[in-house]
């Protein structure tokens, strides 16, 4: 569970996240048929709130109509930490009786499929991930007597961390894919200094944003002999802000503003790279009095080039449990 350091970070990613898909909650109340397009919790060091508007006073949530009385478990995805630790206490301001418990898995690290698992062994209502349902995960399910469903609340995506002293003016992404599959081991090779390369990644079987990173960005290629595994994102961005050579990649709203580690523009080919902060770039010596902010505008417009969705995953059995989840999405 989050910790109470973390607060501020996780109320930026709440108010991003409210930002841009404030008009779920009504989407889904309707019932429509719309759907996103596809797109190609750790606890980490506290971050300065956002300054974009969200609806605080849980008007929104108090619109939503169907939420079930009752104590649901729930858990999942690391990514989604910032947003349950700030959207839940206002969820459930809204509907008292909609009692939520993140639940841990008991012999496992928490994940998105980790959490798809738990949902469908029985032990949670509906699962939080940072990847969409796959076929396996799907079979499984029908093989128990019900199907998943996911639904899309939210758009994200994934930051690259280095040290802040190291001076390269971005990444392409086929050349993080070469970082991560051993064809680039010197920063030299992408326009820094001559220095080998340190990347670090948790293991794919405990994370969604690993199983998206390598799909997407590595096209399922293997990660490559100089990758170094790490237990979470707290210790790997500890790693980099201690390892002038390191590179890491995580959700955005655990790097962009943290203060030992710098956050690297990227770009799809080119050299116009896109920041996943809002420029200028604050100097780690100005923080914590200032955080480096998440430039929204880059992601709602697609400019950045690194995003992803994130999902409610519910059991379509008509229990009580999928009506939880569905008035949660």
């Amino acid at each position: 569970m989050a910790q109470k350091s973390e607060v501020p970070a996780l109320l930026a990613a709440f108010f991003i996240t409210a930002a841009l898909f404030g008009g779920g909650l009504w989407w889904l109340t309707q019932k429509s048929g719309f759907r996103f397009g596809n797109f190609s919790s750790n606890n980490t060091e506290s971050a300065q709130s956002s300054t974009d508007s969200s609806p605080s006073d849980g008007s929104n949530f108090s619109s939503v109509s169907g939420v079930p009385a009752g104590l649901f478990n729930y858990g999942g995805s690391t990514t989604w930490a910032p947003i349950r630790k700030d959207i839940d206490p206002v969820l459930q301001a809204a509907h008292p009786s909609f009692n939520l418990r993140y639940t841990d898995p008991l012999n496992a690290t928490p994940g998105s499929a980790t959490g798809i698992r738990m949902l469908t062994d029985g032990q949670l209502a509906f699962a939080q991930t940072s990847r969409g349902v796959t076929d396996q995960e799907y079979q499984q399910a029908q093989q128990r007597g019900f199907t998943l469903k996911q639904i899309p609340v939210a758009l994200e995506g994934i930051a690259i961390a280095v040290h802040p002293s190291l001076s390269v003016p971005g990444l392409t992404l086929k050349q993080i894919q070469d970082i991560y599959t051993g064809r680039v081991t010197n920063w030299s090779q992408v326009g820094g200094p001559n220095l080998a390369i340190v990347p670090y990644s948790r293991r794919i079987q405990d994370a969604g944003t690993v199983e998206f990173f390598v799909t997407n960005l590595l096209n399922n290629q293997p990660f490559g002999r100089t990758v170094q595994t790490v237990y979470s994102t707290t210790d790997a961005l500890r790693k980099v802000s201690e390892n002038r050579g390191s590179i890491y990649y995580a959700s955005v709203p655990e790097v962009v503003p943290q203060c030992s580690i710098k956050p690297l523009p990227i770009v799809r080919q080119g050299n116009n790279f896109v920041p996943p902060y809002k420029e200028p770039l604050v100097p780690t010596s100005a923080c914590p009095a200032q955080r480096n902010q998440i430039n929204v505008d880059a992601f709602k417009s697609g400019a950045y080039p690194i995003t992803r969705q994130l999902f409610v995953v519910i059991k379509q059995d008509g229990q009580l449990d999928q009506q939880a989840g569905e008035a949660y999405a």
